[in-house]
């Protein structure tokens, strides 16, 4: 197989290459802002879909979806392209696939809270180990009572649970604390309000669509915007972390391939060990030299080779340094760090050259023969066949309407989980505490009626039975014509005696 063309080399005069067969050993790109670390990532990216290889990154600046148009091919680009010894240069797309956390730029990329687990949670929330401690517990319930978190929903219904049965779960799991649980659902609050809400739920993110071939044997590079989402720099660096676990944990093992199964693309990777524990830098650690031997390659891009800690370092075998700028003493630091990482070239100045290099230059090694690293080059870096620039929204639109995964993620799916078991469970709750109190309504309404009933019949009587009002009736008439034919009776007596008189 073909290797794929980095650049040429300007001490040798030879052509810098990196071999497919070596392209899981892992690498870096680094250098200062400016120098074209992102061209060299782009030109990366192309050389491997080429040969087949799907390759994800993420698009910081929102210049690397410039992959999915053609460049202009400008006289300077035919000219560098010439004096690098590509023949055969001419415009060109790569399949692309766009994604984006927050769903507007992208196929929406979502993962379950589940999926996610408490380690890579509590980073995401900003938790100190006690938090994080009853955000296990949290997990360890769902699981024993048969739970299903999905989203954060879910979540807050369980922080809810434990709260309300916090001192059953204290006895059980461990202590819990209403600070703890507060504290957690106020990170959720603020995470929420950051835009996590969307990436927690269904439909969630098949490993299988980030390593897609399309009909003609070409890797597809899926890009995810990130633009947005590096102003929230815990969740793109655990978003990124988590993507690379599950490959970790999904994939089988291959070993040594002719060519990668993915390469995996980690801009600002700075981002991923800044206040980072020691566990999860261990955790890191473990992924990436293992990861190789299930045919994934991953390549950390950042502006200085030391914000990746030394015992990653070690293991990326393919390296690109672009210029540093000496100007403090942490340049400084960072610049005998990059010469010392490099196998020495007698005709090189290394240390010298690191901050003489001019926009587009580099110095390579890569692992040749045997896994052997080549002496270091001073490598004019070759252009990407793309557009090296941002591409308009008709672009983008045009680019995703040709998809193939389709509508499969753009729609949210909503099914039974935790939220909706608990709250059905807290309804039937309500309507078992509230039957006794309508049995005793009902009592009392027949109770009511039976005595109603009574007090009608004595007042109205019944068919057998006249009643009071009927009795009165009859004594009132008769008293009445008893009193009136006493009064006829005094007036005719007196009117004859009177007349006697």
């Amino acid at each position: 197989m073909d290797p794929i063309l980095l650049g040429k080399g300007v001490t040798d005069d030879i052509a810098v290459t990196l071999l497919p067969r070596f392209g899981n050993r892992h690498g870096l790109v680094a250098g200062a802002t400016g120098t074209g670390k992102t061209v060299t990532l782009m030109t990366l990216a192309e050389g491997f879909s080429h040969i087949g290889v799907p390759v994800f990154l993420a698009d910081v600046k929102g210049d690397v979806a410039g992959l999915a148009v053609a460049g202009d091919g400008g006289d300077k680009l035919l000219q560098r392209a010439a004096a690098i010894g590509v023949a055969d240069y001419a415009p060109g797309t790569s399949p692309t696939v766009f994604w984006d956390l927050y769903g507007k730029l992208g196929h929406p990329v979502r993962t379950t809270v589940s999926e996610m687990g408490p380690t890579l949670l509590a980073r995401i929330l900003e938790l100190n180990d006690t938090q994080s401690g009853v955000l296990d517990i949290v997990f360890k319930l769902a699981d024993d009572r048969g739970l299903l978190l999905l989203d954060l929903d879910d979540l807050r219904a369980l922080l809810n649970l434990v709260a309300e049965e916090r001192k059953d779960i204290s006895t059980g799991y461990g202590l819990v604390s209403a600070q703890s649980v507060a504290a957690i659902q106020r990170s959720l609050l603020r995470l929420s309000q950051d835009g996590g809400e969307a990436f927690f739920g269904e439909p969630a993110l098949e490993l299988a669509d980030l390593m897609r071939v399309n009909q003609d044997g070409r890797g597809v590079i899926g890009i995810l915007a990130a633009d947005k989402l590096i102003l929230k720099p815990r969740l793109y660096s655990t978003f990124l972390l988590w993507l690379l676990s599950e490959l970790f944990e999904t994939l089988p093992e291959v070993g040594d391939l002719e060519k990668p199964k993915l390469v995996f693309i980690f801009d600002e990777a700075h981002l991923l060990f800044d206040d980072a524990p020691a566990a999860l830098v261990q955790r890191i650690e473990q992924v990436v030299r293992l990861i190789r031997s299930k045919g994934v390659g991953v390549y950390f891009c950042s502006q200085f080779p030391d914000d990746v800690p030394s015992n990653i370092l070690g293991q990326l075998g393919n390296r690109v340094q672009h210029a540093l700028r000496a100007f403090t003493p942490r340049d400084q630091k960072a610049v005998r760090t990059a010469a010392e990482t490099f196998v020495p070239n007698p005709k090189l100045d290394v240390t010298a050259t690191l901050s003489q290099l001019g926009t587009g230059e580099a110095l390579v090694s890569t692992l040749q023969d045997k896994g052997i690293p080549a002496p270091v080059q001073k490598t004019l870096i070759a252009p990407p066949r793309c557009r090296m620039g941002a591409i308009t929204e008709a672009e983008r639109a045009q680019v995703r309407a040709g998809s193939p995964v389709g509508g499969r993620y753009d729609t949210a799916i909503n099914r039974e989980s935790a939220a909706e078991r608990l709250a059905q469970r807290a309804q039937k709750v309500v309507e078992q505490a509230d039957a006794p109190k309508a049995r005793t309504r009902e009592q009392d309404d027949n109770q009511e009626g039976g005595f109603s009933q009574a007090i009608k019949d004595a007042i109205f009587g019944t068919k057998r039975r006249q009643g009071m009002i009927e009795t009165m009736a009859k004594q009132t008439t008769r008293t009445v014509g008893t009193q009136l034919g006493n009064q006829i009776v005094r007036g005719l007596l007196g009117g004859i005696f009177g007349g006697k008189r």
